[in-house]
């Protein structure tokens, strides 16, 4: 499996592209929700309009908001069914 690339943007709205390898695609597959009304899902399952909300009201600094940047991107293009595959739990 070779690099899948994302765009997403910042709290500034600077685009970022983000390019991933498969490793960090599993790891996205099964990342789990850390906190919140959601704690203990994995993002990828997260319901679209909570991750609208978050990319409204912007996403936490570090890995976390670099995730779920990402699974917005997915999430609004429909493209969440290349993820059960890598699905682990």
């Amino acid at each position: 499996m070779g690099l899948w690339y994302f765009i997403i943007m910042n709290d500034n709205q600077d685009i970022l592209p983000i390019k991933l390898d498969p490793a960090e695609l599993l790891r996205l597959a099964n990342y789990v929700m850390p906190f919140g009304k959601y704690a203990g899902r994995l993002l990828i399952d997260l319901p679209e309009p909570y991750v609208i909300w978050f990319a409204n009201k912007g996403f936490p600094k570090g890995e976390l908001g670099k995730m779920l940047g990402i699974v917005h991107e997915i999430k609004v293009n429909g493209l969440e069914y290349l993820f059960d595959p890598l699905r682990t739990k």
